[in-house]
C-alpha cells in the first residue's frame, strides 16, 4: 500500500508543477492588461479618442489571444481509436510470442485492416509497449502525458498540454495572437516609453508599469516571432516538430516529404478548407487524425487505389467509424481532387496514350 501511496502522492505533485507555466504566463498577461489598460490608457493617455481606439483594438486581439490559449491547454488530445487496439486474444498471442519476428507477424496481420503506412527505421510495425496498440501514421507516444496521441508535435509546458492533431491550430492561433499582442502593445507604448527617458510622464507609478510593458512585450515579440515563423514552416512542408527531427519511415525507406501535398493543402489540412473559420480558435481542420493522404512516393503498392471508375471498399468499425482500403478519408479526399491522378491504373492508361500518340505520329511522317 505505501509504495502505491508515494506513487499518487508523487503524481498528484507533478501535476502541480506542471501548471507553474502556465500559472507565470497568467499572471504576466493579466499585469499586462492592468498595466495596459489601467496605466497606460486610462492615466496616462490624454485624448478621448486615441484612448477609445486604443482599448478597442487592444480588448478584440486579447479576447482572440486568451480564447485561442484556452483552446489550446484544454482541448483534450486525440488518442487512436479502439480498432489500432490490441484485442484480449492478440494481446495473449503476442505474450506467448517470444521471437520478435514471429511478434511481428501477428502486428503485421493486424496492421494490414488498418490505415497504416509508417514504420520504424528496422522496418517494423509501430507498436506500443504501453498502450498496447497499433501506432497510426504520425501517431506518438507522449512520456509526460503517458498515452499515444494522434499526430503529435510536441508537449508544450507553456500550456501544460500535448501539441497534436486536435490542437495544433490553436496552437498556431495562439502564438499569432499573442505575437500580435505583444507588437500591438509595443508599438502603441512606444511615444510613451520615449516620453519616460526624456523626463516627459508626471512622477507616477504609471511610469514604471509603461517602462517593464515596453520591455517585456519587446522581448516576448522576439522569442514569439521565431517560434510562429517555425511552426508557419512546418505546416507548409506538412511536418510536426517531431518529424522535422526525424523524418517519417515508409515501407520504400525514410522520406521527409513523405505527407507533403504542396503548400495549399497543406495548410488546408489543419486550417480546413472554409477561410471564415481560420481565425476563430475552433477546429476546422480535416481528416480524423488516424490517417493521412502520402504523396506519390509513399503509396505503397499493397495499398494502391481500385481501378478507374470503381470505388474502394470501406471497413466499418465498430463504432461505426469508416476505414478505406487505402489511407485517405473522404475528408482528405478532397485534398487530391486537384492533383494528377497517381495510381498504377491512371499510370498505365497516361503510357498507351503516350504510345498511341507516338503511333499516330509515326503513320502521319510516313504518309
Amino acid at each position: 500500500m505505501a509504495p502505491s501511496g508515494s506513487r499518487s502522492i508523487k503524481k498528484g505533485c507533478q501535476r502541480v508543477l506542471y501548471w507553474i507555466p502556465v500559472l507565470f504566463i497568467a499572471l504576466i498577461v493579466a499585469w499586462s492588461y492592468y498595466a495596459y489598460v489601467l496605466q497606460l490608457c486610462i492615466e496616462s493617455i490624454e485624448g478621448i479618442a486615441e484612448k477609445v481606439i486604443y482599448l478597442l483594438v487592444y480588448h478584440v486581439i486579447f479576447i482572440m489571444f486568451v480564447w485561442a490559449y484556452w483552446q489550446t491547454i484544454f482541448t483534450r488530445p486525440m488518442n487512436p481509436l479502439k480498432e489500432f487496439h490490441l484485442s484480449y486474444s492478440d494481446k495473449e498471442l503476442l505474450e506467448r510470442e517470444d521471437r520478435g519476428e514471429s511478434q511481428q507477424e501477428i502486428l503485421r496481420r493486424i496492421a494490414k485492416d488498418l490505415p497504416i503506412c509508417t514504420r520504424t527505421n528496422s522496418g517494423a510495425i509501430r507498436f506500443c509497449d504501453r498502450c498496447q496498440l497499433l501506432k497510426p501514421d504520425r501517431c506518438h507516444h507522449c512520456s509526460v502525458c503517458d498515452k499515444c496521441i494522434l499526430k503529435m508535435d510536441h508537449h508544450c509546458p507553456w500550456v501544460n498540454n500535448c501539441v497534436g492533431f486536435a490542437n495544433y491550430k490553436f496552437f498556431m492561433l495562439f502564438l499569432a495572437y499573442s505575437l500580435l499582442y505583444c507588437l500591438f502593445i509595443t508599438a502603441t507604448d512606444l511615444q510613451y516609453f520615449i516620453k519616460f527617458w526624456l523626463n516627459g510622464l508626471p512622477d507616477t507609478q504609471a511610469k514604471f508599469h509603461i517602462l517593464f510593458l515596453f520591455f517585456s512585450a519587446s522581448t516576448f515579440s522576439v522569442s514569439l516571432a521565431s517560434l510562429l515563423t517555425y511552426h508557419c514552416w512546418l505546416v507548409c512542408k506538412n511536418r510536426s516538430t517531431l518529424e522535422a527531427v526525424r523524418s517519417p519511415v515508409f515501407r520504400h525507406g525514410t522520406d521527409k516529404n513523405g505527407f507533403s501535398l504542396g503548400l495549399s493543402k497543406n495548410f488546408r489540412q489543419v486550417f480546413g478548407d472554409e477561410v471564415k473559420y481560420w481565425p476563430i480558435p475552433i477546429f476546422s481542420g480535416l481528416g480524423d487524425g488516424c490517417s493521412f493522404p502520402a504523396c506519390l512516393v509513399n503509396l505503397d503498392v499493397e495499398q494502391a487505389a481500385s481501378p478507374t471508375g470503381s470505388t474502394p471498399v470501406n471497413k466499418i468499425s465498430a463504432d461505426g467509424r469508416q476505414f478505406p482500403s487505402k489511407p485517405l478519408r473522404e475528408s482528405q479526399s478532397r485534398l487530391l481532387t486537384s492533383t494528377p491522378s497517381w495510381t498504377e491504373s491512371d499510370i498505365a492508361t497516361d503510357k498507351d496514350r503516350k504510345g498511341a500518340s507516338n503511333q499516330a505520329m509515326t503513320i502521319e511522317h510516313e504518309a
